[in-house]
């Protein structure tokens, strides 16, 4: 059996590790983020040297049943997804999303990690991916470094794609003006665990100018970002039109104040960001204005006025591969078998979908190691159809795709025909995609229980 190298301690690398170790493999997990002389050197973005640090936002998007990422999440909690198991365990009231603690979510991934016997943990920046004796699963997310980087480039022979991500501000709670506020789930739909910040005509229209007209932060690195479209800076976002927010993250509909009966004219909602309710993230807030600029703007909000803000947006570089043009069905390098590619690099973009990728190029490495050649994930399922597009999308327009329904496999002309409901259409694919994950499944497993 050939050893497994898992390079990346995001959250692929540690699901790949713990998958991988769970088929019986013995892994060696690297991860740069490290302490020297009592003093943690990490990336930008990062601000701990914990494993499955969540630097965005802390949620692993929609729960409610027969929607595209409910159906990734069911397919992986059937394998026995370990970071998603963490994360139910560590769920944090957020409506019909599911979110965590990230604080406790991080610390239960390091804990599964150290008591995983077949796990060996290894804090150092891995410059090369040659010379190493087995099989090397990169997972090392948006922020590789520039010498891995370097790397990589170097043995795909082609160019690295870079798209820029951000972060959005954190408030204290106990600073948020709760008689300005009200809580609410859009369209009632789930428990109401939102802080809605209602605005009218007339300071939406004073936080628009003070937004577009806010400093952005400087760096020369980042004069020409090129940012991906389901992350935009709210800044940039607002500048395609004075009411392209309101459409966006700051849409009232669904919203409407129990105290008025009325709809506001937009509405800023936050999240919570730990069972303890002591922080609160904005949604879709994330953008790239100086600190101070952030603070000016941010305070505009209504029930924000008086805030503490625990974190400012921020901006970091987002890495990944040509996948179209690099990677095979079982995430393997074409050219270089020896190597797989899972999470944001691999040209997947959301927290749950790196998880799978990860869990996925866990599987799959378990049996490559054993000699045996892989059987991909159905093109039918969720986990199938997310590998199709970053294995099969134009390379010439190829960008990062979370998990949609455009992205499964239509219902065939015939059926579409019959059933004219939208909702029953996609309860359909739902459970036709189940069906093939639970069969693929079921061979899977038996392989690796005659092995383990």
């Amino acid at each position: 059996m050939r050893k497994i190298r898992v390079i990346g301690g995001g959250l692929a690398g540690p699901e790949a590790a713990l998958t991988a170790a769970r088929l019986g493999c013995e892994v060696e997990l690297y991860e740069m983020r490290h302490v020297v002389d009592g003093k943690p050197l990490l990336t930008p973005a990062h601000r701990t040297t914990d494993f499955g640090e969540l630097v965005c936002s802390n949620s692993l998007k929609s729960e409610s049943e027969n929607t595209a990422p409910w159906l990734l999440k069911q397919e992986m909690r059937r394998y026995g997804s370990a970071l998603l198991k963490m994360a139910d365990e560590t769920a944090v009231p957020a409506g019909h999303a599911l979110a965590v603690d990230r604080v406790e979510f991080s610390r239960r991934i390091q804990e599964a990690i150290e008591r995983e016997p077949r796990i060996r943990v290894v804090r150092e920046e891995v410059t090369s991916l040659e010379d190493y004796d087995g099989l090397t699963i990169v997972a090392t997310g948006p922020l590789t470094s520039d010498a891995l980087g370097t790397e990589i480039q170097r043995i795909t022979g082609s160019q690295h794609l870079a798209f820029y991500d951000s972060i959005s501000p954190i408030v204290d709670a106990e600073t948020i003006d709760m008689e300005r506020v009200y809580f609410a789930a859009r369209w009632d739909k789930g428990t109401p665990d939102y802080i809605n910040c209602p605005m009218n005509r007339e300071e939406y229209d004073a936080f628009y100018e003070a937004l577009v007209g806010a400093e952005a932060a400087e760096s020369k690195e980042w004069e020409k970002c090129d940012y991906f479209e389901g992350c935009l800076p709210i800044e940039v976002l607002a500048r395609r039109g004075r009411d392209t927010l309101r459409f966006g993250p700051m849409k009232p509909v669904g919203l409407r104040d129990p105290r008025t009966g009325k709809t506001p004219w937009a509405v800023v909602q936050l999240r919570k960001e730990n069972l303890r309710a002591d922080s609160y993230n904005l949604v879709g807030f994330q953008n790239h204005l100086k600190y101070g600029e952030q603070a000016k703007v941010l305070r505009l909000i209504p029930g924000l006025e008086n805030a503490r803000f625990l974190r400012y947006g921020q901006i970091h570089r987002n890495t990944y591969i040509c996948a179209p043009a690099l990677l095979d069905a079982a995430l393997r390098l074409k050219e270089r078998p020896a190597i797989l590619f899972a999470g944001q690099i691999s040209g997947v973009e959301g927290y749950t979908e790196s998880i799978a990728t990860g869990m996925l190029a866990g599987i799959y490495a378990a049996g490559i190691s054993r000699g045996e050649e892989p059987v991909p994930v159905p093109r039918g399922t969720a986990l199938g159809s997310l590998v199709h597009y970053i294995t099969h999308a134009d390379v010439k327009h190829f960008q990062p795709a979370n998990i949609t329904f455009d992205l499964l496999v239509p219902l065939e002309e015939e059926t579409r025909k019959k059933v004219r409901d939208k909702k029953e259409r996609k309860r359909i694919q739902c459970e036709r995609a189940l069906a093939e994950f639970d069969a693929w499944m079921a061979a899977e497993q038996l392989y690796h229980s005659k092995h383990v």
